[in-house]
């Protein structure tokens, strides 16, 4: 009989996190995922998927309980027992911020996030743990925020990730960014301005609608604007006063968007060269992600990078479940 799946929580002490703007802590809990059987042959290597969460959530969250609906490592078990997949090793990185999230970059708003993956966790999980520690056996997936950063490391670290699955991932900033943007001056006014919002974060109740458009927005912000000369280490995408479009700041922004991206040669040949790279989205959703990803999926074709794209009838939230998809065929590709 094998041994039971289960789930490691060592800390990690970041130097890439320390100090960081935000004062968010640069010592965190590392979820990892040891799948069945994972006790019983110490010569036994495995492949990983590094699962990165979405906006608003975190590496721990994914172990959590949730209602009518299983945690993560409940669907890696019962994927592999099923044998619908192969046992793998799972990491989910902790990258919560003040701004409920990173985007999984290094910026001069909220920190060296990229090199906290890249320089630190990965060399970590390959050190502690019985990995297969090379690109062909390595993965990257998430959905929503996590989406965006799975492609993006994928497109920007093919030396270290072999296979990338985007799911509802941000991308075509014309609908996913600027609705935000639209309403983002009448928001701060809201809040008593940027300072005051960004101050008051933990204590603002209730955290409705608008305070939740207006921390993804501060995080986009964050992420795509970095100035480290800018008060908060970034630039505003938009005129307080008026709340008209910098089309300086925003032209800034645009070459963080995957779908422009990919029309840089370096990145379209790294996910040339992946096992996998799977797409996916809900024809339903309600960021209109779906547009995003429809533009991607024909640029990707256009260029001949081989890839996998489905559209299933849902919308963005409560769609966790298509981590059934996605983590087999991940863990098929990198065996």
């Amino acid at each position: 009989m094998k041994s039971p799946s289960r789930v490691e929580k060592p800390t990690l002490v970041s130097d890439a996190l320390h100090g960081n703007p935000l004062g968010d802590p640069h010592e965190r809990t590392l979820p990892i995922y040891l799948p069945p059987g994972y006790d019983d042959d110490p010569r036994r290597r495995y492949p990983v998927l590094y699962l990165l969460s979405a906006h608003g959530n975190s590496g721990p969250g994914l172990l959590n309980w949730r209602p009518w609906d299983v945690s993560v490592p409940q669907q890696l078990d019962a994927l592999i027992a099923r044998r619908a997949m192969p046992p793998v090793i799972v990491v989910m990185p902790d990258m919560w911020t003040r701004f409920g999230g990173s985007q999984f970059i290094n910026s001069a708003g909220m920190g060296r996030y990229e090199d906290y993956l890249t320089r630190e966790i990965i060399p970590f999980v390959d050190a502690h743990y019985r990995t297969l520690p090379e690109r062909a056996h390595r993965g990257v997936l998430g959905r929503s925020s996590g989406g965006y950063g799975a492609i993006v490391q994928a497109m920007r670290h093919p030396e270290l990730f072999g296979a990338a699955a985007c799911q509802s991932g941000d991308m075509y900033w014309e609908y996913t960014c600027l609705p935000g943007l639209s309403k983002m001056h009448q928001q701060l006014e809201r809040f008593g301005g940027l300072d005051a919002f960004i101050r008051d974060i933990p204590e603002i109740r209730p955290k409705g609608g608008a305070f939740w458009e207006l921390i993804m927005t501060v995080c986009w912000a964050a992420a795509f604007g970095g100035n480290p000369q800018a008060s908060h280490g970034f630039d505003l995408p938009i005129d307080p006063q008026s709340g008209a479009l910098n089309e300086a700041v925003w032209a800034r922004w645009l070459t963080y968007d995957p779908v422009r991206m990919v029309d840089v040669p370096d990145y379209a040949e790294a996910l040339r060269g992946m096992r996998l790279v799977f797409l996916d989205v809900g024809q339903y959703d309600e960021y209109q992600l779906q547009v995003g990803a429809r533009v991607l999926h024909r640029k990707m074709s256009a260029l001949s990078i081989p890839h996998e794209y489905e559209e299933y009838p849902d919308g963005h939230r409560g769609t966790h479940y298509r981590y059934e998809v996605s983590l087999p065929k991940l863990a098929e590709a990198l065996q």
